[in-house]
């Protein structure tokens, strides 16, 4: 089927537009000014603790996403229902709702326990995910900095299965992976902006995950990109509260038990 009456592909826009999505919204980030009012690191510990170049980050998602890419096209290919016209039968918007809401679940539950898998082993922690995590104050366009096969495994893999289990078209999981891409670019902005909506409706949002990135926190927090629901049920929930730092911005501090 064709998305908007002719133009593009559902397949294609399926494949393209959570990567171009990625880098508008993770560009928007960028450009912004400092809003040093908002940040819940300094500039300074931003240049301090991060091990990366930007030009480094870049290439290591663009590389991920052309693996996603690849998956996709693949993806699309075994599972078209298209008849000889080319015309996919869509689903009722109710359906495709349920279908998206599925997917969110299936891949928060993939994403989870393989993320804490990846700390509990030691050697993938050190030679696979702490790839990840050498950005210690995230950003936006650093959202999908991660090794190669913890970005298949963990997001490529993920997805695919919560795009096969929900049975949702092309054209559906357009909008699922475009929510889910622009999720977590902003899971990782590390800004705390007044009005955000995903601070607002998640629990699960930029600086709870911005836990997660700090030391103390490294073993707690593994769920993404949605909610929070099996860090509660299984004990790796680590609360915080929001102080106003005296030189501007704010801090996500832990709030142990």
């Amino acid at each position: 089927m064709v998305f908007g009456e002719g133009y593009v592909s559902d397949e294609v826009m399926g494949i393209f537009a959570p990567i171009v999505i990625y880098w508008l919204y993770g560009g928007f980030y960028q450009l912004l000014p400092p809003l040093d009012g908002y940040r819940l690191h300094t500039r300074k510990e931003e240049e301090e603790k991060n091990l990366l170049s930007l030009s480094k980050v870049v290439k290591g998602v663009l590389l991920q996403q052309l693996l996603q890419a690849a998956v996709a096209h693949a993806l699309f290919l075994l599972t078209s229902t298209a008849d000889e016209s080319g015309i996919t039968i869509q689903p009722s918007i109710p359906i495709q709702i349920v279908q998206i809401i599925i997917g969110m679940f299936v891949m928060d539950t993939w994403q989870y326990f393989m993320h804490r898998y990846m700390h509990q082993n030691k050697f993938l922690y050190r030679h696979v995910h702490s790839q990840h995590h050498r950005l210690v104050v995230p950003y936006a366009i650093g959202a999908l900095y991660n090794h190669p096969l913890e970005g298949l495994l963990l997001d490529t893999i993920g997805g695919a299965i919560a795009f096969l289990t929900s049975g949702m078209t092309a054209r559906t999981s357009v909008f699922f992976f475009s929510f889910a891409t622009v999720k977590t670019v902003d899971d990782h902005c590390g800004l705390w902006l007044p009005g955000n909506i995903f601070h607002i409706f998640f629990q699960n949002n930029t600086a709870y995950h911005d836990i997660h990135h700090q030391l103390p926190g490294t073993k707690y927090n593994y769920s993404q990109p949605f909610f929070s629901i099996w860090d509660k049920i299984l004990g790796t929930h680590m609360p915080y509260t929001l102080v106003k730092r005296p030189e501007g911005g704010f801090e996500a501090r832990l709030v142990k038990d």
